[in-house]
């Protein structure tokens, strides 16, 4: 149960061979990010990377199945590998008994897992619970084979897997062109794009939980991931009002009624209720929201609540306010602490008496 909602849910199984410990990680869907955050999420808790990975043929993993264990490898599976170092190897079709383990462990697991059925609020807090579960029972399991439980077997184990390392950025990458309306789609969802990018080219990097797109080698904006399985519902719009502010800076007008700037913050909506009602007031709020572009966000809301609260909703009471906030906001030098040689060792006197010495009554000096 996630959200209170009986939610259908892709479970990826991993188990070590020798100590038998496993993790078992809960995804929407079964696509090749969720793939790579699963093998990802494995190695940071099982402390390392195995030198030999047995997988099923997955579609997430092998293009084309060939004769014998001849495989037509994924690109980014085999970039993944190739990144952690570890050798794959596949079993063959209907071929359950090569991976005996990792079956047994998806049965056991409907027991000691998922009955009675778990409920949480969202899927992080579910995989948190997972992994936490999963972690308790290796001390509970016995080996059958080695002395003592799993547990036991993989405090030895763990100095012969590889070290793990960076991890390996596992996005899925699509190329895409931004519509006029600063919009780019993916899976029937739409996601905003800054308006200078409208109609050109972007890269979008998949992640399980959210997008990141990306243009000219630099990161332009990043969005939680939408993921809605029924076909029934309408695509839903992801805005992000800053996003706009360049095309209501040509149009201020557009700010009254357009979609971007419906879910602004609280302060912002009520100061745009009252400059509304003033001649100017559409372009006055525009300066205000591009303020944004050159101070941190929440200090113009700040400098923006004070103005509402002093009655003095003007674009040049905020700003007054604003660079008293920012001016403010210099930590205070720390006090040098000196070392030992360069202390005085006696303290200097003012003798302002010194200077009549450079006083000469018989010469004469230009004025």
């Amino acid at each position: 149960m996630i959200a209170g909602e009986r939610t259908k849910l892709q479970v990826a199984h991993t188990k070590l061979s020798h100590s038998r410990v496993f993790i078992v990680r809960a995804y929407l869907l079964q696509t090749h990010e969720m793939l790579f955050d699963a093998l990802a999420e494995a190695f940071r808790v099982l402390g390392g990377v195995p030198q030999r990975g047995i997988f099923d043929n997955m579609k997430t993993a092998v293009d084309r199945i060939g004769t014998g264990k001849a495989r037509q490898v994924n690109a980014r599976f085999a970039a993944m590998a190739s990144h952690y170092l570890f050798e794959t190897d596949f079993c063959n079709p209907a071929s359950g008994w090569e991976k005996g383990q990792v079956e047994k462990n998806v049965q056991d697991a409907r027991r000691r897992l998922w009955q009675p059925l778990p409920s949480f609020a969202d899927l992080n807090a579910l995989n948190a619970w997972l992994e936490a579960r999963c972690i308790e029972q290796w001390g509970q399991i016995q080996h059958g084979v080695l002395p003592g439980t799993t547990a036991d077997a993989h405090e030895a184990e763990r100095g012969h897997l590889m070290p793990l390392g960076r991890p390996f950025d596992g996005f899925v990458e699509h190329t895409k062109r931004v519509s006029p309306t600063c919009l780019v789609n993916f899976e029937r969802n739409r996601y905003s794009v800054p308006a200078s990018f409208a109609n050109r080219p972007v890269s979008l990097r998949i992640y399980p939980e959210r997008i990141v797109i990306a243009a000219e080698g630099q990161v332009l904006c990043e969005h939680a991931r939408i993921i809605e399985r029924s076909h029934y519902l309408p695509g839903r719009t992801v805005y992000d009002w800053r996003h706009y502010l360049a095309v209501i800076q040509r149009k201020p007008g557009a700010l009254r009624n357009g979609a971007p700037f419906a879910e602004l913050p609280e302060g912002f909506k009520q100061l745009q209720g009252q400059l509304l009602k003033r001649s100017g007031g559409d372009r006055e709020m525009v300066e205000i929201l591009a303020l944004v572009l050159q101070h941190d966000e929440q200090a113009v809301l700040c400098a923006v609540e004070l103005a509402l609260e002093a009655g003095v909703a003007t674009k040049t009471h905020i700003i007054n306010v604003l660079h008293r906030l920012t001016d403010g906001k210099a930590p205070p030098a720390p006090p040098i602490d000196a070392p030992q040689a360069l202390r005085l060792a006696r303290e200097p006197v003012a003798n302002v008496e010194r200077y009549d010495t450079l006083r000469d009554r018989g010469q004469r000096h230009a004025s």
